[in-house]
């Protein structure tokens, strides 16, 4: 996860809020529980959620353990293993050794690229096991068809993250309209295939 240059200055500008801390512990507790039934350890999806909590998505170990009322112990094994499956980054301090553990504006992409990935490797290794117990066996007929499912999601999960990142862009320049190619200068009004017609001309029929 790449630290943007100017990322701590622009986060440490950013103004705090006013906030009832209770009512955010039971945020936390209630999302890391969500997380936790979709398998996510239980100790990392509440450092994960705390960190999503700050305005500036960074914490010290301190801050996270104060939040949590966890060890450090707990602290250092939970945000080593957001930073393996790489949901988290740590950035030090010039002229000092503490740390800061943060998650990305685009951290929710980088979890459905992660996913990705594990169903991409799930069905090549499924692809393996119909080799391994023939493509004509009931078994292997069933893991082929998991592993086409996989591979359609995979493939889809891909188009959903295009189309959110053209959403995400911002509308097109004035003067221009998007095209599954790229993008070309909009048509004239009464142009063929527009559905308008020139001044004057009278409507469709």
């Amino acid at each position: 996860m790449n630290i943007p240059a100017d990322a701590g200055a622009a986060r440490e500008a950013a103004p705090a809020t006013e906030r009832d801390p209770a009512a955010v512990h039971a945020f936390i507790e209630r999302f890391a529980a969500h997380l936790t039934q979709a398998g996510f350890p239980r100790t990392p999806a509440r450092i994960f959620v705390a960190l999503l909590t700050s305005d500036s998505t960074r914490l010290t170990a301190a801050e996270l353990g104060e939040i949590l009322q966890a060890s450090p112990a707990a602290i250092s094994g939970g945000v080593r293993y957001l930073i393996q499956v790489g949901l988290a980054a740590a950035q030090g301090e010039p002229g000092s050794r503490r740390l800061h553990y943060w998650v990305s504006q685009q951290v929710w992409r980088d979890i459905v690229r992660l996913r990705d990935r594990q169903f991409t490797s799930w069905a090549t290794e499924l692809r393996a096991g119909v080799a391994v117990l023939g493509p004509q066996s009931p078994a292997g007929v069933r893991m082929a068809e998991t592993a086409s499912y996989f591979e359609f999601i995979s493939a889809e999960m891909a188009g959903l993250i295009a189309r959110w990142e053209a959403r995400t862009a911002g509308p097109p320049a004035s003067g221009t309209e998007s095209t599954a190619s790229g993008t070309q200068p909009a048509p004239e009004p009464g142009a063929p295939g527009t559905g308008a017609t020139s001044a004057g001309t009278g409507s469709a029929q």
